[in-house]
């Protein structure tokens, strides 16, 4: 029976891949200590070419999930429209494999949401987002940036209300802490806009270690730092993560909705 391990905000759960495969409310889970040894050469690097999102497990939620209403943030300007629908974000740019799975859940009472129109976006390993109609200051007039649409995609939650993309780790950028943005729609009514941000350590480890991210003078601002997180909901707002086999990282995160 093969364990898998997924990284809290200060703890770990440590869950079987056959109870893993349960249905989450029902899943045994022990929470242990936190650890974490993991180097930057334990990930892959180039981007997704190498990573087939059918063949990686099937993405591990903690049992006693966040089914609290997450806080709405800013659009930003970095935002765009018409982003395509799709699995594969990344348009083979560079960056640390990424799993990223959202569950959409009803915050009063935990129920997912089916067909979910979820919409995400981040910046690339350099910390520069993509796409024609984003500010300048988001693109930092990159024209391969400006061209394209990387880093951008959206999807409908199935019966779970889960959906899975994979991207790379987003880079960082001045006066943020790294993040992905999301923008949520019930039948084509716009219920959340938010961020979701990354465990500091893991930053400091891929920023520091990993050879896609180097280069870069170090970043000025922490999750503490940052002043668009919230404060004193930050925990829920955190991506959960594990290191799979092959060296992807998995992150996944239960979004509630409050209607």
């Amino acid at each position: 029976m093969k364990r898998r391990t997924l990284v809290l905000g200060g703890a770990v759960i440590v869950a079987s891949s056959i109870a893993a495969a349960a249905i989450w409310p029902r899943r045994h889970v022990v929470v242990a200590a936190r650890t974490f040894d993991w180097k930057g050469s334990d990930f892959l690097s180039g981007g997704t070419k190498s990573v087939a999102l059918a063949k990686l497990p099937a993405p591990l939620f903690r049992t006693r999930p966040n089914c609290v209403i997450t806080v709405a943030q800013t659009l930003g300007p970095c935002y765009v429209n018409d982003v395509p629908v799709r699995q594969d974000i990344s348009e083979g740019k560079a960056g640390l494999p990424l799993r990223l799975a959202v569950r959409i859940v009803h915050a009063a009472d935990c129920r997912p949401v089916n067909n979910a129109d979820i919409e995400i976006w981040h910046t690339d390993h350099r910390g520069i987002y993509s796409g024609r109609e984003a500010a300048r200051m988001c693109t930092l007039g990159d024209a391969e940036a400006v061209s394209g649409l990387a880093f951008r995609g959206r999807q409908l939650t199935d019966e779970a209300g889960q959906a899975s993309f994979l991207t790379t780790y987003p880079g960082w950028y001045e006066g943020r802490t790294p993040h992905v943005h999301c923008r949520i729609l019930v039948e084509r009514n716009e219920l959340l806009v938010s961020q979701v941000y990354f465990d500091d350590a893991l930053s400091d480890l891929i920023y520091g270690e990993h050879p896609d991210y180097l280069g870069r003078p170090p970043r000025n601002t922490r999750n503490d730092d940052d002043r668009l997180i919230p404060g004193r909901d930050a925990a829920d707002h955190i991506f959960d993560f594990e290191k799979l086999e092959g060296g992807v990282l998995s992150a996944t995160i239960t979004i509630g909705l409050s209607s």
